[in-house]
């Protein structure tokens, strides 16, 4: 059976590309990363992804006029490589409504909050500044709204006396390694179901879909 075909969308380090490469060399994983595409030709990601032996293309945003031009472009670089879900891994680029209409429900994104709390930047500051005792990171669909895509799955972490927002960000990150992958696997394994804004993951356990670390 063929593998099913992930473009993974970077703009920087590519800690969450380096997860899902890890992942990918496992014999059973149904997916495999076609390509890369970038918005910045001096992003670290890049190179992992060479040395992995995957496709990269760089899609400079500040080479187009606006937004809507700048998504078709990579769009345009995805078809390219036959992708079949589109995974954006650290991408800081806001999408014009076109590109999630283009790619809809084969379009998802790992954000460092428990969805629907704290969107947008900054998210570990708005946590501790909320007094939150749990974050954590969601795997969601992507929609015209910023981080307001039905929910796939969460991996949640506990919020400790004299956390930062470098450790408590280090912490959740962790968790995104774990979970993105494996929300990965669900799309490979055909197990994603969606009914208008939910998403169910048929053969698996409802508790499945939300990690728990209790690491300190």
């Amino acid at each position: 059976m063929a593998k099913l075909k992930v473009g993974v969308l970077i703009s920087g380090r590519g800690s969450n590309l380096a997860a899902l490469i890890d992942a990918a060399k496992a014999a059973d994983y149904p997916a495999e990363i076609g390509c890369v595409v970038c918005n910045r030709e001096n992003a670290p990601g890049l190179a992992i992804a060479a040395a992995a032996g995957i496709p990269t293309a760089i899609v400079a945003h500040r080479d187009h006029p606006d937004r809507e031009t700048f998504d078709r472009a990579v769009s345009d670089e995805l078809d390219r490589h036959g992708v079949d879900l589109v995974v954006l891994a650290g991408f800081m680029r806001i999408f014009s409504p076109w590109f999630p209409a283009r790619w809809k429900d084969r379009l998802i994104n790992i954000h460092p909050s428990l969805l629907p709390a704290f969107k947008g930047l900054h998210v570990q500051r708005q946590a501790l500044e909320a007094g939150v005792r749990v974050s954590g990171c969601t795997a969601h669909l992507v929609t015209p709204d910023l981080d307001s895509g039905p929910i796939i799955a969460q991996a949640a972490v506990p919020v400790l006396t004299g956390d930062t927002e470098e450790t408590l960000a280090a912490r959740i990150l962790r968790q995104e390694h774990r979970l993105y992958p494996l929300v990965v696997r669900w799309f490979g394994e055909g197990r994603i179901a969606i009914d208008g804004d939910r998403v169910t993951v048929t053969g698996v356990a409802c508790d499945a879909t939300l990690l728990f670390s209790r690491e300190t």
